[in-house]
């Protein structure tokens, strides 16, 4: 049975017979190939350069957090030295035995601590 042009159906309509299709045709499908080549191209390069980005960023983060966790560090040995030098101050600390008994809520008055007579070794000049 002879195949019969239908014109509802439009993909047959539009393409010329195998062999003969139209030079400018496969110019245009040339061309599209390329764009899309170097649209692809550039797609990856934009994706790589993203992760090469983040991954700066995340090492920077990195090394921040490290330094921040050496900090954390110091300051807490910082915070036990300066605990064990009141621990071993407060008893023979006269002004404190002098200052009259300070409300529950606060270990001591405000004038106690303006009083330049401890000295740490660490902040000697």
């Amino acid at each position: 049975m002879p195949h019969s042009s239908d014109s509802s159906d439009s993909s047959f309509s539009r393409s010329p017979p195998p062999g003969k299709q139209d030079p400018s045709d496969d110019v245009r499908k040339v061309q599209r190939r390329e764009k899309n080549r170097i649209a692809a191209q550039k797609s990856r390069q934009r994706q790589t350069q993203k992760a090469d980005t983040l991954h700066l960023e995340s090492e920077d983060l990195e090394k921040q957090n490290a330094a921040l966790r050496k900090e954390i560090k110091q300051l807490t040995e910082e915070l036990k030295y300066f605990t064990s030098v009141l621990s071993s101050h407060e008893p023979l600390c006269s002004v404190l035995a002098a200052s009259t008994p300070s409300p529950p809520d606060m270990v001591y008055s405000t004038h106690a601590f303006h009083q330049p007579h401890v000295s740490s070794p660490r902040f000697q000049p």
